[in-house]
């Protein structure tokens, strides 16, 4: 091994790294804003050009990215994944083993050409269809679906973000890059052991949280309608001597006191209802309210402020039928610009005219001040509105409504065509480099998306609301990291001193120990993040050691998807929530998927590349 010494530059890099960790593991920044601060540290410090500072923007990566989630936006559109859900119901019949099998297999089908995280999304609506219609817990089939759809990544160079960005750092080290289907063995390997896993094991880890007349509360709505304390809807009104007239909602307190939702108000003399009212609205004398709760605290809070409960809904009686309103429950996407916000934050009552019931996180209940609390992607909210205010709440990209799938709206006229344009990307990447011109793997992808533009399969402004902006700036941000790290001579450096800690090593064993540095990375930090500050040291390592460094490297983007062990990775989190999953669901589950995971793909390397 070629000895390394610790030059000035190395150690900032070092430091650059340390921070930039650090600020991943706390969340005291958003992941995305860390990148872009990346992106203006790294060359004010002369550690990488300005030109290669912002490449990140124009990264083959990066733009691939954006394509196969708009190629995917455009798949979601026609609702191609929800009509899955008939065949796999046939083909497992009354077998829980086939049936895991059949939508895991179908998932991890789809998830291989697209971003995981939008395969878990398209296929939540059509699992909790199959859990209905075969009367199985929602939590015996979620986290299969959710744990093949990450290893669906594994199966094809476009399938993860880790997968897609490797080839780009790699051709920094000048390395050869890989093909379409490069790692297609041994993804296929870690589907098949995934599956197999849960139709061995999966009856026996997996909970099922029943009742015990069967009916199954694993998914957050049911969780939620056995705790939340919602009830009934009643008619209120404030008498002529109402002694509270003029107070706010907020100063009446009657969710924090009662548990009572104010879902709308009929002021006196007004002739327009106000749906959904804000805590600021103020009740005054002969102003009618209608409520939602259990009637004994609706009959507490009306004796305390002096409220009259009329017999039946009067003023609200056709608004508030069930043909018109009721319950709904939304999950927070992964994409979703609500993600560290509030509800009272975004405006969302005055937006939508939709009001919080409750909301679901961890296998926790949150009753009481819901617009103050800070979304995270996963949160499952229970919603009281009209069925048309959802309509308007259903066009944003920031909920995804998984018990409603029947009532979405699909451009099934242009399934055709979002599968010819799927078709053209695809067969694009097959070709590109027998081309007279060869083309990148972003202009095929980018070909695809366009084509579903044009097809009108998806409008552009659709196009836009669909990528994760996020991602991009993450990508685009970490990329000039990793460029620094090679440059400048860090990541030789951190792999001569591994190395010297490790002694001596073969091929196999090497690639073992990167597989296992990669994985407890990324339960840390970001797969992407993990895969470029990792790529440039395994190669490093791997040069050293005489062992194949695109091997190395390979090995670095699949194992960053080893994310089972906690709700960290965004379907984890997505699923959590419906699924009604706790971590330490994850920890039991995930570790022994984990374990296989590493095996399995030392194997394959192994059976597959020589080493």
């Amino acid at each position: 091994m070629v000895e390394t010494a610790l030059t000035p530059q190395i150690a900032t890099v070092l430091l650059v790294i340390l921070g930039a960790v650090i600020l991943f593991i706390s969340e005291l920044i958003r992941v995305d804003v860390v990148a872009m601060i990346m992106m203006v540290i790294l060359p004010t410090l002369g550690l990488v050009t300005p030109h290669e500072a912002f490449s990140g923007f124009s990264s083959n990566a990066v733009v691939s990215i954006i394509a196969v989630i708009i190629i995917g936006a455009g798949l979601d559109k026609t609702g191609i994944m929800n009509q899955l859900s008939a065949p796999i119901v046939r083909f497992g019949g009354d077998s829980y083993p086939r049936l895991i099998a059949g939508i895991s297999g179908a998932v991890a089908a789809i998830s291989s050409f697209m971003q995981n995280i939008g395969a878990a999304a398209l296929f939540l609506p059509a699992t909790m269809r199959v859990s209905k219609q075969l009367n199985i817990p929602l939590s015996k089939l979620l986290m299969p679906m959710g744990f093949c759809a990450i290893l669906g990544g594994t199966v094809t160079m476009v399938g993860s973000s880790p997968l897609i960005v490797l080839n780009d750092l790699m051709a920094n080290s000048g390395l050869e890059p890989f093909g379409l289907f490069s790692v297609t063995p041994i993804g296929i390997m870690l589907v098949v052991s995934g599956i197999v896993y849960f139709v061995v094991f999966g009856d026996i880890i997996l909970p099922s949280r029943k009742r015990s007349s069967g009916e199954e509360i694993g998914g957050a709505l049911k969780t939620l309608k056995t705790y939340a304390p919602f009830g009934h809807t009643f008619e209120l009104i404030a008498p002529e001597d109402f002694a509270y007239a003029g107070k706010t909602l907020e100063e009446l307190q009657l969710r924090r006191m009662f548990l009572i939702n104010v879902i709308a108000i009929a002021q006196a003399g007004a002739k327009e209802l106000v749906m959904e009212p804000s805590r600021n609205r103020r009740i005054n004398a002969n102003d009618t309210l209608a409520v939602m709760g259990h009637e004994n605290s609706v009959k507490k809070m009306a004796d305390h402020y002096g409220f009259v409960i009329k017999p039946e809904l009067a003023v609200f009686r056709d608004v508030f039928s069930s043909s018109n309103a009721g319950l709904l429950e939304a999950v927070v996407a992964p994409m979703s610009s609500m993600v560290g916000a509030t509800l009272r934050r975004v405006d969302f009552r005055s937006k939508f005219f939709v009001g919080p019931v409750a909301l679901y996180r961890g296998g926790k209940v949150f009753m009481t001040k819901l617009s103050d609390i800070e979304l995270r992607q996963g949160d499952t909210i229970l919603l009281h509105g009209t069925w048309d205010s959802f309509a308007k709440l259903k066009e944003s990209v920031d909920l995804i409504f998984p018990a409603t799938e029947a009532d979405e709206v699909f451009k099934m006229e242009k399934t055709g065509a979002a599968i010819a344009s799927f078709a053209v990307a695809i067969g694009l990447v097959l070709v590109k480099d027998m081309l007279s011109h060869p083309i990148s793997l972003s202009v095929c992808l980018m070909a695809g998306a366009s084509l579903m533009v044009l097809t009108r399969v998806i409008t552009i402004d659709e196009a836009y609301k669909a990528v994760d902006w996020r991602t991009v700036f993450l990508l685009a941000g970490l990329i000039p990291l990793g460029i620094a790290t090679e440059k400048s001579g860090a990541a030789a450096y951190i792999s001569h001193g591994a190395l010297t800690a490790l002694g001596e090593v073969t091929p196999l064993m090497l690639m073992a120990v990167i597989a296992i540095l990669a994985t407890g990375f990324t339960m840390v930090i970001s797969n992407v993040g993990a895969t470029v500050l990792l790529t440039p040291l395994a190669i490093h390592m791997a040069n050293e050691t005489g062992a194949d460094p695109r091997t190395a490297a390979l090995v670095v983007g699949l194992a960053t998807s080893n994310s089972f062990l906690l709700p960290t990775h965004q379907v984890n989190a997505l699923l959590m929530g419906p699924g009604g999953y706790h971590t330490t669901d994850y920890i039991r589950v995930g570790g022994g998927m984990t374990i296989i995971f590493i095996m399995v793909t030392v194997f394959g390397l192994w059976a597959f590349y020589g080493i």
